[in-house]
């Protein structure tokens, strides 16, 4: 399945603009992002995909590769919090419907 093009565009463009301000209203984007795309239905691997495809656009434009790293691995923790969130949330009342039984 190929990822979506609007997705990888808003994707690209958070991203940027994490890069250049790396604040909470930044990392609340990408957080916003991730929940969007959870409810969408998106895939955590198009998810990582596109990240990667970004990354890699973005390291052509940029001088410091530990710096685009570490920004890179901050975006990305802050879009899959939601689908971890979500998965932690389904695990908890697994665990707890296996105790009722």
């Amino acid at each position: 399945m190929t990822p979506d093009p609007r997705l990888r565009r808003n994707y690209a463009a958070a991203f940027s603009r994490f890069l250049f301000q790396p604040d909470e209203a930044a990392l609340s984007a990408a957080y916003e992002l991730g929940r969007q795309s959870l409810a969408s239905g998106v895939s955590l691997l198009d998810i990582v995909l596109i990240h990667h495809d970004v990354v890699i656009e973005t390291l052509s434009g940029i001088e410091g590769p530990q710096e685009l790293a570490h920004a890179a691995a901050t975006f990305l923790v802050e879009v899959l919090a939601p689908f971890d969130m979500t998965q932690r949330a389904f695990l908890e009342q697994r665990d707890v419907d296996d105790t009722a039984d």
